[in-house]
């Protein structure tokens, strides 16, 4: 039956999975098969039950106990009709017509009492276990939601305008939320089980992806899904959002432009990736841009931009890519920027060391706290990745490196505000001198708790990357903006 379909319909939005995962999937289906053959004459059973209505619900409401068994047994007699080497041969669309074909079938077969709109329901849920991600789907197709955080079958969380919240979205077991996060692994060459209970991947769309399994996760697969955006962040929609002010804006449109080196810090979910997304948008379209990430997440628009990704190690535990691995391969790639998606490790000694040789207008992410503790970390991760340094040594490389330093933080409301915009410009004995262009402070909070705050100047109006502004010929722009944003009261975002 599958085989009569043309596959050179639309596009595919999403590849079907592998034959075999969706074989597995329907292992421990506690129900036998209904039709072995859905392309002969359906004949009912000698005694057909008709099974009892499925009550009638909203997508926002939990679904009953009936409503998945009964999803159970059609899902069962499914898997048993279909023909898994042809469907894998079909396009997503030609894919999802044949199966509501073979559903509708079955349901008439079992008599299964349920409206229109509960078969629809139905319909959408068995199409999105074989061909999606199952329950995961409606969760993200939403653009409002920014974590998806599975905790085992019965258990997920969102994070929606920066508060998580439960949901009503459950599994059918652990062994489906283990497949789809096979699923969602293998399609970037990936694996989880038990012998490699712990992966990084990423969706098509860039979204990040983290996986944990059993016996490392005691209650179920933990899957973690960091959504990306469908439009991507630019800086003036986060001065739309008053995580940064139009001044503090131009500033950083200044920075990214006149190749300043930047260390993007922050805690976790403070915005560092988007801010770097948004900050490569002024990269100039004639430069080489190569990225190194541990999953691909950037996304940048130039048209000459290298990817690389790193890889874990194999079953036999050889073949291992690391960070450091790629930092140092790039240089040997003629790049003109480099940019890390997140510097972890003993990599932060080549990112610097690329900063320091030629590769001017290279970017990075870290996680810290403030400017002067994500200095302090460079120095710990390279101590530990086995430099035997001085500590006087580490600092004139942060020191000759490192131009700004731009500080994200998620606040208590669950709001994002790029905090401090800091220039690293020189040392005096054993400490690193920096000066704070911009700053975000807090004044206070509104009858809903949401924090009242203000972006403000500190008055200096000739930063240290002042001459390297003049020679792109932006200082005349830096000048106004550092103007407009002087240290007066009026000048204040909220």
């Amino acid at each position: 039956m599958f085989g009569k379909r043309s596959s050179n319909s639309a596009s595919p939005s999403k590849a079907p999975p592998p034959a075999a995962l969706v074989a597995e999937e329907a292992q421990g289906t506690s129900k036998p098969p209904v039709i072995a053959d859905p392309g002969s004459p359906a004949k009912p059973p000698p005694e057909p039950a008709p099974s009892p209505p499925v009550e009638k619900r909203s997508s926002g409401r939990e679904k009953s106990e009936q409503y998945y068994d009964t999803k159970t047994q059609i899902f069962s007699a499914l898997i048993d009709a279909i023909d898994l080497t042809q469907l894998a041969t079909l396009d997503s669309e030609a894919a999802r017509e044949e199966i509501r074909d073979i559903v509708n079938e079955i349901i008439q077969i079992k008599q299964v009492v349920m409206s229109i709109a509960e078969q629809e329901e139905l319909l959408d849920d068995i199409c999105n276990d074989v061909l999606g991600y199952g329950p995961l789907e409606p969760l993200l197709a939403r653009d409002d939601i920014a974590d998806v955080m599975v905790n085992g079958a019965n258990t997920t969380y969102i994070e929606v305008q920066g508060m998580i919240e439960r949901t009503n979205v459950r599994f059918r077991d652990n062994a489906q939320l283990m497949n789809i996060c096979q699923r969602i692994v293998s399609q970037v060459g990936r694996r989880v089980d038990e012998s490699s209970p712990i992966c990084d991947a990423r969706l098509p769309d860039g979204s990040r992806v983290n996986v944990i399994a059993p016996p490392l996760s005691i209650d179920g697969p933990a899957l973690t899904i960091r959504k990306f955006k469908k439009d991507k962040l630019t800086l003036n929609q986060l001065t739309k959002f008053g995580s940064i002010s139009p001044e503090g804006a131009t500033i950083l449109q200044i920075i990214g432009r006149c190749r300043c080196n930047v260390l993007i810090s922050g805690g976790t979910g403070s915005g560092k990736t988007t801010l770097l997304n948004c900050l490569t948008a002024f990269i100039d379209a004639s430069e080489r841009v190569i990225t190194c990430e541990d999953s691909a997440e950037l996304q940048l628009q130039q048209p000459h931009v290298v990817r690389l990704e790193t890889r874990p190690p194999n079953l036999e535990g050889e073949g291992e890519i690391t960070m450091r691995d790629l930092v140092k391969n790039c240089l040997r790639m003629r790049p003109e920027r480099i940019i890390v998606g997140e510097v972890r490790g003993p990599e932060a000694f080549d990112l610097l060391q690329a900063m320091n040789t030629g590769h001017d207008g290279s970017m990075g992410t870290l996680h810290a706290n403030s400017p002067r503790e994500a200095m302090s970390r460079m120095q710990g991760m390279i101590t530990m990745g086995g430099f035997n340094l001085p500590e006087k040594t580490l600092r004139e490389m942060i020191v000759s490196s490192i131009d700004v330093i731009v500080q994200a933080q998620r606040l208590r409301d669950g709001s994002r505000r790029i905090t401090h915009i800091t220039e690293v410009i020189g040392s005096e004995g054993d400490v690193i001198t920096t000066q704070d262009l911009f700053l975000y402070e807090i004044t206070g909070e509104d009858a809903n708790g949401r924090v009242i705050g203000r972006h403000r100047s500190t008055g200096i109006a000739r930063p240290k990357f002042w001459e390297r502004a003049r020679y792109f010929g932006e200082e005349m722009k830096l000048a106004e903006a550092l103007d407009a944003a002087d240290v007066g009261e009026n000048t204040f975002d909220t």
